[in-house]
């Protein structure tokens, strides 16, 4: 199934039913008394986070979610069923924002596994004739009608909640030290663009997610990684992966955090560390002076290579030892 990390849904919550006139029948004294039961609420409309990222395509050929109508009252007195309610499920982090319609403007956050938010109320149920009824009023013919649910559009953003996010320039490495240091299977190719949506594993109960690559330009939607600034938002830890085979390394780093914070100045104060990848590429002194050159800016910087055990061990340990004080 498509990734997709924003969409639009329409939700209506359910109509209450309607009261109705009824009497009662017993022998002999046919419409004795008013007996019309009141209408059943309806469902309301809940938000629902899941952990499943790829929840919001199941919504892309069935963008409504509505909840049932009250029952409408019956004989006897007795009260309508009350409709039963809807769940949008949403992957944990997204951000709901009502666009139109009841509750416009609001904004709901669901950051935990299962948490549920009522978005939409249920109409309510109507009245009976038999809750008219009284000493001035024995035979009532009065009822009234259930009343609408509230209805909304609403947009649903997908900001991912990841420990650690790995971000970079396209082919830099982020995918393939993913797959390095977790079990994920994230695609790998020698080329641009590989990775078209974010790749998540897991190191030791931490979580870390694969950015799709930025380019320069990326803030103001260029490229594929634009799509994703967003899911950088609310990661611990920028792990800026940066290539050997880059001809310039310090204005690789700086054109990607250039977009980071035209995206959001939050970004600027992001704890971040830096791994040159593909280290097997460069020599051991060239790989020294690199990384004495970012370490001298106060930037933690680590060099390892996916074909090299040892050195993926030893990152593992920092990068766990560092998320732990955090």
């Amino acid at each position: 199934m498509a990734f997709v990390d924003e969409i639009t849904l329409k939700l209506k919550a359910g109509d209450g039913g309607d009261g109705v006139v009824r009497w009662l029948h017993e022998k002999g004294k046919e419409f004795s008394g008013a007996a019309g039961g009141n209408g059943g609420e309806g469902g309301d409309v809940y938000a629902v986070a899941v952990r499943d990222l790829s929840r919001l395509a199941a919504y892309r050929h069935s963008s409504s979610v509505s909840a049932e109508r009250g029952a409408d009252g019956q004989s006897k007195g007795k009260h309508g069923a009350n409709g039963k309610d809807a769940d949008a499920e949403i992957p944990v982090g997204s951000v709901v924002t009502v666009l139109e319609g009841a509750r416009r403007g609001r904004v709901y956050e669901l950051l935990k596994d299962g948490e549920r938010l009522k978005i939409l109320l249920g109409g309510r149920g109507g009245l009976g004739n038999k809750y008219f009824k009284g000493s001035r009023n024995t035979r009532p013919m009065q009822f009234t009608k259930g009343k609408e649910g509230e209805e909304a559009r609403v947009k649903i953003e997908l900001r991912m909640i990841a420990d650690a996010g790995l971000i970079g320039l396209p082919n830099a490495g982020k995918s393939s030290l993913l797959n390095a240091l977790t079990a994920s299977r994230a695609k790998v190719g020698a080329y641009q663009f590989t990775t078209l949506e974010p790749n998540l594993g897991e190191l030791y109960g931490y979580i870390l997610a694969d950015i799709p690559g930025l380019i320069e330009g990326a803030s103001e939607g260029k490229g594929l990684g634009h799509k994703f600034l967003r899911h950088i938002a609310r990661t611990k830890l920028l792990v800026h992966c940066i290539s050997l085979e880059q001809t310039d390394i310090l204005n690789a780093r700086e054109t990607v955090r250039r977009e980071l914070v035209a995206h959001s100045a939050e970004m600027e104060n992001k704890k971040e560390i830096v791994v040159l990848t593909k280290s097997d590429l460069s020599s051991a002194k060239q790989i020294k002076e690199i990384v004495g050159e970012f370490r001298a800016r106060g930037t933690p910087t680590y060099a390892i290579s996916v074909l090299e055990h040892k050195s993926i061990s030893a990152f593992s340990k920092e990068l766990v030892k560092l998320l732990k004080t955090l």
